[in-house]
């Protein structure tokens, strides 16, 4: 059995991430799953049995009761690394009780304070970056480029959150243009729930009482292969002069939806940026893109594009690699 070490750049126990990973932490034949929370973490130095609220199965409220955790600070990042995990309790099953048993205990697993403040670009955390097979996270949105870069630099497998809008930037087009980095599945609109004092215009409360926010176009980018990379774009239409027309200040011709992707056509192709939710590289090339500001004619090849003097969103430029005649 190959047996992953995973890394949780993120709050622990406040994410369906760690959760997911630590239950099923022998299922997925886990060697070792890192986790590191941000200073202050809203779940350190309080009592553990509050924490247990958190879990499916537990009473869904968090009443926040101070500790004084041994030998540790009051308000600090911390470190959480799971070795092992066992039916520590004795109930005849494994679940997050034992694993926060085990921590308190600090038997066979580590949870201890960070010296910074749990910044992935600190020294500390780079270390522990540096043990990981793949990383699992959900990163600030205004530092993802950042975050990538830092990503791809120690050469690590990921699975990470980020907005649709990211495929703009350049140096995450290239990544995707150079078969470097993917979009995963189940992308587009979601809701998530956030904490109590989350505050912003797309909040509402669920019927469970719980506060949820709405967010737009988010996605899953990975570089994991997955099976849909390699599923074909079925499409049967036919190229025509007529059908099929070229924008006014670029030579390529326009495609407004995957499904008319014309078959017998060699040329260069804009169509929309949900393409890259269903690209398989061995079907089709990615080229570049149009109608973003900061054309530089490696990436980007026009600050605007029109067609019939109507400007367009941004296109991705492609080209297909199994023309049919």
């Amino acid at each position: 059995m190959v047996r992953w070490l995973i890394a949780i750049v993120t709050i622990l126990l406040k994410v369906t991430f760690f959760k997911y990973f630590a239950s099923n932490f022998n299922a997925l034949g886990l060697k070792k799953l890192i986790a590191t929370s941000y200073k202050p973490s809203p779940i350190a130095n309080t009592e553990l049995v509050l924490q247990l609220s958190l879990f499916p199965g537990y009473e869904d409220r968090v009443v926040r009761k101070p500790a004084e955790p041994k030998g540790r600070p009051k308000i600090t990042a911390n470190k959480f690394i799971i070795n092992e995990v066992s039916d520590l309790d004795g109930d005849g099953a494994f679940d997050l009780r034992d694993i926060a048993e085990q921590l308190k205990a600090n038997k066979n697993n580590e949870w201890v304070p960070l010296e910074g403040e749990g910044d992935f670009r600190s020294k500390e955390s780079i270390e522990l970056l540096k043990q990981a097979d793949i990383v699992v996270t959900n990163p600030p949105f205004s530092l993802f480029r950042e975050y990538v870069a830092q990503l791809v630099e120690y050469d690590k497998k990921f699975l990470i959150i980020g907005n649709l809008n990211a495929v703009k930037y350049n140096s995450i087009f290239k990544l995707i243009r150079n078969n470097k980095c993917w979009l995963d599945y189940n992308d587009g609109p979601k809701t998530y729930q956030v904490p109590d004092n989350y505050e912003q215009k797309n909040i509402f409360i669920g019927e469970d009482g719980k506060k949820y926010a709405k967010m737009g176009n988010t996605c899953w980018f990975t570089n994991l292969d997955i099976l849909k990379r390699h599923e074909l774009i079925i499409s049967y239409k036919k190229y025509t002069p007529e059908q099929y027309h070229k924008y006014d200040n670029y030579d390529a011709i326009e495609v407004p939806k995957l499904s008319e992707i014309p078959e017998n056509y060699d040329g260069k192709m804009g169509v929309p940026i949900t393409f890259l939710d269903k690209y398989n590289p061995d079907q089709f090339e990615i080229i570049g893109h149009v109608g973003s500001v900061g054309a530089d004619g490696v990436y980007s090849f026009a600050n605007a594009i029109y067609l019939n003097s109507k400007k367009l969103f941004k296109r991705i430029l492609i080209k297909n690699k199994k023309v049919k005649k």
